[in-house]
């Protein structure tokens, strides 16, 4: 109980390749402290410049180093500077011709060994492990891996007993040998002592080519079983059936062919036709006849055009004579006289407008009103006499 196998390991040879790929039945033991100098080399010159792997290769007298980073234009530097010192240091380490290459990793949100190296360096910062999992586990889902599960394990917020903290999303098929899972160990380093970051990326299944499945099976073995019919028959009959498909294809190709030439025909007509319009237009412009027949036919198309010319200029020729001037002004005076009439009506109405229609009807009203007492008086008078 509780034994674990390491994940890379029990895939090898299956889906996971090995880091390093040479044999040999001699000096194993030279070549395997070589290998481990060349890795701490390279983990110390390029400590924080997110390298993942590295993969050796040794042939008889050259050792083949390829690394694994996400940042390459770093570990190369400029103009291969960095590269050209990075491969002094191993040949001296290793004491034979080195070959450097530098590969790049596409996404390293989805690469394990970076992941973890980058929660581990959030807690020596102080930042809460929590966070920095929650954070690396959001990032590699939204990069396109299909599980996640992350470990934190040791002094884990400044805890005087140590603990061990686990968060997962997705699914880990641990035990399904060609699930592709990448598997990462980093430590963080900090002043209350060591905290181990293990993390498990499942990125999908790899089927083998052996046990990919035709696209279609043979169905021709098995109806000759049941059949009763022999080999020799089936095979005259799927040559004559490829026989016949040759002579389709032939028959089918002939007509192909023989169709463009009727187009090009067909098409080439209606150029030709258009040459000789062309050519016919040019002789026509060049004989003088033509010019003066093809004047006419525009003059003919242009004749609502030209009538509209003439009596413009009419009209100019109207405007210059002074008869017209004095027809014009003919017009101009018939058309003002009602203008001329409702003047004096105006002017009338501003007389009658001045004179006060009050004072006209006072001495009407008073000469009414007088004529009756003059008659009164005069009828008095003849009154008196009489009484007189």
């Amino acid at each position: 109980m509780g034994q674990k196998v390491h994940p890379i390991g029990f895939r090898l040879g299956i889906s996971k390749d090995w880091q390093a790929k040479w044999y040999a039945d001699k000096h194993y033991t030279e070549l395997l402290q070589e290998d481990i100098k060349i890795r701490k080399a390279i983990e110390s010159n390029y400590a924080a410049d997110d390298v993942s792997r590295v993969e050796i290769e040794r042939a008889a007298n050259q050792v083949t180093v390829t690394i694994y980073t996400a940042r390459p234009g770093i570990v190369i530097g400029r103009g291969g500077q960095r590269v050209d010192e990075m491969r002094l240091i191993l040949e001296r380490v290793a004491g034979k011709r080195v070959r450097l290459n530098i590969l790049e990793i596409a996404r390293p949100e989805q690469d394990a060994y970076l992941v973890a190296r980058g929660i581990a360096q959030q807690i020596q910062r102080r930042i809460s492990h929590r966070r920095a999992m929650k954070q690396a586990i959001s990032r590699a889902m939204d990069g396109g891996a299909q599980g996640i599960k992350v470990t934190c394990s040791g002094r884990l917020t400044g805890s005087e007993y140590s603990r061990k903290e686990t968060l997962y999303r997705g699914r880990v098929p641990l035990h399904t040998l060609r699930a592709d899972i990448d598997f990462a160990i980093a430590v963080a380093h900090t002043t209350l002592g060591c905290t181990g970051v293990k993390v498990w990326i499942y990125k999908g299944d790899i089927i083998p080519e052996r046990e990919k499945l035709p696209i279609e099976a043979p169905i021709v073995a098995p109806l000759a079983e049941q059949e009763g019919i022999e080999e020799s028959e089936i095979e005259e009959e799927e040559e004559t059936k490829i026989a016949e498909g040759v002579k389709e294809e032939i028959v089918e190709e002939a007509k192909v062919e023989k169709k463009p030439v009727v187009e090009v025909k067909a098409k080439q007509k209606p150029k030709a036709v258009e040459g000789a319009k062309v050519d016919k237009e040019a002789d026509i412009k060049e004989a003088p006849e033509a010019d003066i027949k093809a004047k006419k036919k525009t003059t003919a198309k242009q004749k609502p055009k030209a009538v509209e010319e003439p009596k413009g200029e009419k009209e100019a020729d109207i405007k210059e004579a002074p008869e017209a001037d004095i027809k014009a002004k003919k017009k101009t005076t018939t058309k003002q006289k009602p203008k001329a009439v409702e003047e004096p009506k105006g002017e009338k109405e501003a007389g009658v407008k001045e004179v006060p229609a009050m004072e006209t009807k006072p001495k009407k009203k008073t000469t009414a009103k007088q004529k009756p007492k003059a008659e009164e008086e005069d009828n008095l008078e003849a009154h008196d006499k009489k009484e007189g």
